[in-house]
């Protein structure tokens, strides 16, 4: 898989799990911008960061586990894409 299209379904994959439809389009999200925390745009949380992992599961057949391991690898989309191409490459 292309990471350029790996990256956009990622991006789609946020907004949409996260029902962030109306604050922010994928199109604006940059692949570097923290998705938790106080300079997070999007504001998520961890029920956000469960969905995201179940739809990562269902979509890529990947699996985050644990907190340590989602914080590591949801604190941006790049740090996401990088995880889930390496995943989807073993």
């Amino acid at each position: 898989m292309k990471l350029e299209n790996l990256t956009w379904q990622l991006k789609l994959l946020i907004i949409t799990e996260a029902e962030k439809e109306e604050t922010l389009s994928a199109e604006q999200l940059t692949d570097d911008e923290p998705l938790f925390g106080p300079e997070s745009r999007l504001m998520l949380d961890s029920l956000d960061a469960l969905q995201i992992c179940v739809a990562l599961k269902e979509q890529f057949g990947v699996r985050l586990q644990g907190d340590r391991e989602v914080r590591k690898h949801m604190m941006c989309v790049a740090n996401l894409c990088d995880y889930v191409q390496q995943q989807i490459n073993e």
